[in-house]
């Protein structure tokens, strides 16, 4: 077996079906149910967006995030719309936790991030999500971040560093390994999977912690920002760590790893 085959059947291993999508769409159709309940007249529809939409989840990190559009017309306030939404959450015993933009729980053994949203005056798909972090706001348009994950030829190399990351215990938002990933491999002509994740690993290394990447529907939302400086060191030295590495079961797993394909 090569290395590029090794990599895809860690690609396949850590992929879900369609049967196992389904299931979990299921298993959450009650929660949007009790979401629309709350939202009432101001619903202007339930979004699924994230991993699980984008086809780039991974089993020991799936989880499915809906982004809840309100319409404009909400008399409430960002922060008082994500605050009312929590409140009923937390009186149905649902245990949700305050995120950065969503609210998240577990809901029929489904991890859930819901995203409140509110729809911009005059623009199509374009919303306002409130920014908890830094008690603000931010534009975004989740249908322009799935239709370029979508149509990249990179979501192969995104599961696999997903996987990496999960296996190192690493603080790394998936939006961000998206991004990451699109950076690192934006105008190379790599076809091996391989070459392409340690192009990657080498951008991590070498580059990372001082790019300023951006969301690329709004340029004024700084997506690298959503991890401190000492966890991008941290991430910076893993990949460091893998390129060092003398087989590929240590570049993926890690030096002292004793889990393997």
């Amino acid at each position: 077996m090569n290395s590029s085959e090794y990599l895809r059947k860690i690609i396949v291993k850590n992929s879900l079906t369609d049967d196992e999508r389904n299931e979990l769409r299921l298993k959450v159709r009650p929660l949007q149910k009790e979401v629309r309940r709350w939202a009432g007249e101001y619903l202007a529809g339930i979004q699924p967006s994230g991993s699980f939409e984008k086809g780039t989840a991974v089993k020991d990190s799936v989880d499915i995030d809906l982004l809840i559009s309100i319409k404009r017309t909400h008399p409430d306030t960002l922060k008082e719309i994500y605050q009312s939404l929590y409140e009923v959450l937390e009186q149905k015993a649902m245990e949700p936790k305050k995120q950065n933009v969503s609210i998240g729980l577990v809901y029929n053994g489904v991890k859930v991030d819901l995203v409140p949203a509110r729809l911009r005056p005059d623009e199509i798909y374009n919303h306002s999500i409130y920014v908890r972090k830094f008690e603000t706001w931010n534009k975004t348009n989740i249908r322009n971040h799935i239709k370029i994950i979508k149509a990249s030829r990179h979501k192969y190399i995104i599961k696999l560093l997903k996987v990496w990351r999960n296996l190192h215990g690493i603080e790394f938002p998936s939006f961000l390994i998206e991004l990451v990933v699109l950076n690192a491999l934006k105008g190379k002509k790599i076809r091996q999977i391989d070459k392409r994740f340690i192009c990657v690993l080498r951008y991590l290394q070498d580059d990372f912690a001082n790019q300023k990447i951006v969301d690329p529907a709004n340029d004024n939302n700084v997506v690298s920002d959503t991890i401190s400086r000492s966890e991008k060191n941290v991430i910076c030295r893993a990949a460091k760590s893998a390129l060092n590495a003398d087989y590929w079961e240590e570049v993926v797993w890690g030096l002292y790893s004793k889990e393997r394909l």
